[in-house]
């Protein structure tokens, strides 16, 4: 009662935002005719003088009201285009680091060139994060025409640029590109060797354009580098003929659509042993039997993927290969595969070529990556319904913005039907009522599938209609286009991050740009005015017709998307209309409904063929919809407390890589690693407060030689009268120190110093790839901790930091053995890193699994040969390969495993 009192009283907190920011708008006003009378060049200059004052101490807030009057006037001049007073408003809350919600249409991309422009002038760089490279070049090209007028530099961050075109893009004042590249950058400059290798400079400042779809929707699982391991791919194939034959029988699994999981039964699991063995897959003991892990990981892995993905849903097949469809744009995300087995076993299943499996180099989420930005800010037109989880998760505060024009918008009740069937003839009937009166219609759908059903429904009618989804990706701009002609009829596969809006009557701009294939020049336009005149005469007739009639054929699981889709009709105050389609066999309805829902309906009188409409319904999907999302952001933040443990890690390894690099003289964290792990050897075999008969100075002695590289009679010391662990500790450090002091003296300072950097990091990379391998597989099972009543996230944080300060014991282990054995001849090149294998960048999907992106490259650690006939050698084996002896066992477990 006392919120709503003070709401009555002094407004909502947005009400209140919005009235702050309004308060500034006389003085930009004010300062409008003076910016007017300045010529090109002297308007350019003030962004000189902006940059001088900042210098001299004036602070970036109070240069709001001159900056933006700039970038006003030479949006007129650059673009031909004049923000609005509600753009302006929205160019401040996108300065204070908020998020500015905007419906569509109301020219988001240009409000941004304010912030933009003014957080570009202290030179520390920009990012303009977009969702696709589609957008990151059309928004740079627009905008670099303003940007450039007024003296300021843009680059471009898209997939396929080299290492000296992107370090160029991240020099420019502003610098546009997608949420992957810009994290993929980051994690790439932290594999580099060195300073001047690497791209990105410090972060300053972010405004993430479509934030929700970025910060929400792909935030749930990590950005992740990867590299190769060794190819089962023959194994995939063997399981699958097997798997297509057990999923036949419904009794073999149980599905849990809702939380996208697939389990055995006990008959299922008694049978698929008897069909492995049958196959000669399994061959020895039973299926869970600890020799048969990767096995039953295989079967799993196919068992997902015939029972939870579908094609043409979640992927589709091209080129030989699959095809990850993101399910929120509809889009196709080539390059990116879903991880840990699963996207191999799509690949069997659908009988393409199975790619080798890959291991995780290097990882971040979004949620951290974006964390590391001093200010981030972000815009979208819808996100107010995730404003709880952007401020627990980012500390960003959402700003509603009001349009320009009021909206015109009707927005029908939604229609619900009994079946799939009926719903699908109601939607097709309305679609051709509309045409017939020349109103054009959207119809979205969510999945490839479902837009090709009624594709086809409306060929059957013969009713012309274009279709817009992953298939026809090439044709989307074209399609757009012609969406808002007199009854034209589109249908659309998710219309989030599309970044096109669709005009009443068509767009000229593009028209033209089609037919002359140019965007400048005498014949473009004069093609622009014969398409302006045309169009202004179809936008009266769409108008009268009532607009765009936006159709949607079923909820989506986030209320969000459903605005998208609406929001792209009643754009800057047009005429349009909204309806969406159910039925009680939709997955929203399905799945997340209400188990009484069904029979509520039929009491209301709901019959074949017939539809209901009712507000009950509304609230009761409204209710559906906030239960998926409330699940979903329990799982990103799950997500992130994960990762948050990890992070806290991988920020001090990336600035010790950083503090390696930017040293010229390595050599006293060289020998303090040299003397710690000679220190943990003595303490290890000499405890302390022990008697010298409890000591173990044969294993010691034999640690020394094979670690050290040292034939010291180290058991004969203990023989010596008054001789103790203190003192044999000092006699190991001296040799080992005399030893390294003549290597040094024979390779030369300078290119000792060389060698040691190049040898540090790279071990360091390759400890880092074995902590984050071993970390994969503790989150795997770390769930389990939760049956012996312990909290998995603590069990995960007490063994990741034991984990780490292990990795740390074992780089130092490995530096020592490695310098202390280094053999340099002078003809020898330097034991500089090379790329030995390109590999797979991933991004995780949104069920859980993970998908693979790009292109990078695993850094090779060199290392001494291991000759199985000499133990001296034994110690550069791999902790995790088979030890050179032939027991069979891993190395860390035989000769590799502390004394």
């Amino acid at each position: 009662m006392f919120a709503r009192l003070a709401r009555a009283l002094f407004g909502s907190a947005n009400d209140r935002s919005l009235k702050r920011h309004q308060a500034l708008l006389p003085k930009i006003a004010a300062l409008e005719s003076q910016m007017a009378a300045l010529t090109d060049d002297a308007l350019r200059a003030k962004t000189s003088e902006f940059r001088d004052r900042l210098a001299s101490g004036t602070e970036l807030d109070d240069l709001v009201a001159e900056a933006f009057a700039v970038v006003r006037e030479g949006a007129k001049r650059a673009l031909g285009m004049r923000h609005f007073d509600v753009q302006m408003i929205g160019g401040m809350v996108l300065h204070e680091g908020k998020i500015a919600e905007m419906k569509t249409g109301e020219g988001k991309t240009l409000v941004a060139t304010l912030a933009v422009y003014l957080n570009a002038l202290p030179g520390k760089g920009v990012h303009v994060v977009t969702v696709n490279d589609y957008l990151a070049r059309r928004d740079a090209e627009w905008m670099a025409k303003l940007y450039g007028f007024l003296g300021l530099t843009t680059g471009i961050i898209v997939h396929g640029l080299t290492d000296e075109q992107r370090r160029d893009a991240y020099a420019c004042d502003i610098t546009y590109g997608t949420n992957n590249e810009f994290g993929f950058d980051y994690l790439r400059d932290n594999m580099k060797y060195r300073l001047d290798e690497m791209v990105q400079r410090p972060f300053a400042y972010a405004i993430v354009d479509e934030v929700d779809s970025i910060l929400i929707d792909e935030a749930r699982t990590p950005l992740i580098i990867s590299g190769p391991t060794d190819d089962t791919s023959e194994l995939y194939r063997r399981v699958d003929a097997v798997m297509a034959e057990f999923v036949k029988d419904p009794e073999h699994y149980e599905k849990d659509e809702k939380q996208r999981t697939v389990t055995m039964t006990e008959k299922g699991g008694e049978n698929i042993e008897a069909m492995l063995e049958a196959a000669g897959i399994l061959t020895e003991g039973g299926l869970y039997d600890t020799q048969n892990v990767t096995l039953v990981h295989h079967v799993n892995q196919s068992l997902r993927a015939h029972t939870l993905f579908k094609r043409d849903v979640e992927y589709v097949v091209r080129d030989d290969k699959i095809v990850i469809i993101d399910e929120f744009t509809g889009r196709m995300m080539e390059g990116r595969r879903y991880s840990d087995g699963l996207h191999q076993a799509l690949e069997a299943k659908e009988d393409v070529t199975v790619q080798p499996e890959n291991q995780t180099l290097a990882s971040i989420t979004f949620q951290n990556y974006f964390r590391l930005y001093p200010k981030l800010a972000g815009m979208t037109g819808t996100a107010a319904t995730e404003a709880d989880e952007f401020a627990e998760i980012y500390k960003l505060e959402v700003v509603e913005i009001p349009t320009n024009v009021p909206v015109a918008r009707l927005d029908q009740d939604d229609e619900v039907y009994r079946t799939e069937e009926e719903k699908y003839l109601a939607v097709i009937n309305l679609v051709a009522e509309a045409s017939e009166r020349g109103q054009p219609t959207l119809v979205g759908t969510t999945s490839i599938e479902k837009s090709e059903v009624l594709s086809a429904l409306l060929k059957q009618k013969r009713v012309p209609h274009a279709v817009l989804n992953a298939r026809y990706h090439e044709q989307e701009a074209e399609i757009i286009t012609q969406a808002g002609r007199p009854g034209a009829i589109t249908i659309a596969t998710n219309m989030a991050g599309r970044g096109t809006d669709i005009k009443l009557g068509g767009n000229p701009e593009m028209l033209a740009r089609q037919e002359t294939g140019e965007t400048e020049g005498e014949a473009y336009e004069a093609a622009l005015a014969r398409h302006e005149a045309e169009v202004a005469v179809l936008r009266e007739q769409v108008k009268q017709a009532g607009g765009l009639f936006v159709i949607g054929t079923e909820r989506h699981e986030s209320r969000r998307i459903d605005n998208q889709l609406r929001g792209r009709s009643g754009r800057q105050g047009d005429p349009g209309a909204s309806r969406f389609f159910l039925s009680l066999e939709d997955d929203l309805m399905r799945i997340f409904g209400s188990d009484r829902m069904g029979g509520v309906l039929q009491k209301l009188g709901l019959k074949e063929g017939e539809a209901i409409t009712h507000t009950w319904i509304n609230k009761a999907l409204e209710r559906a919809q906030k239960k998926v999302e409330a699940r979903n952001f329990d799982m990103r933040k799950n997500v992130l407390k994960y990762d948050d443990v990890m992070n806290d890690q991988r920020r001090e390894v990336y600035a010790q890589r950083r503090l390696f690099m930017e040293s010229n003289d390595l050599s006293e964290i060289i020998v303090e690693m040299r003397h710690e792990t000679i220190e943990d050897m003595v303490r290890r075999h000499i405890p302390e407060n022990t008697y010298p008969e409890q000591w173990d100075l044969v294993g010691l002695e034999d640690q020394v030689r094979n670690v050290l590289g040292l034939d010291l009679a180290v058991a004969a010391m203990g023989q010596e009268e008054g001789i103790d662990d203190d003192m044999i500790l000092e006699r190991i450090r001296d040799t080992a120190d005399r030893m390294a002091a003549a290597k040094a003296a024979e390779i030369g300072p300078e290119t000792m110093r060389m060698v040691e950097k190049s040898l540090l990091l790279q071990l360091f990379d390759q400890v880092w790839k074995e902590h984050l391998l071993a970390l994969d597989h503790l989150r795997q099972g770390i769930g389990l901790r939760a049956y012996g009543q312990r909290d998995p996230l603590n069990e995960y944080k007490r063994e990741a930091f034991a984990l780490f300060n292990g990795m740390l014991e074992e780089l130092r282990g490995r530096v020592t053995s490695l310098m202390l054995r280094l053999e340099l001849r002078p003809q020898d090149p330097l034991p500089m890193p090379e790329p030995i294998q390109v590999t797979d960048m991933r991004h995780p999907a949104p069920d859980g699994a993970i998908e693979e992106y790009g292109g990078a490259t695993e850094l090779a650690s060199p290392r001494v040969a291991v000759d199985p006939n000499d133990p001296s050698t034994w110690a550069e084996t791999p902790r995790n390969a088979a030890c050179p002896c032939g027991s069979g066992k891993k190395f860390k477990h035989c000769h590799g495993r502390p004394v």
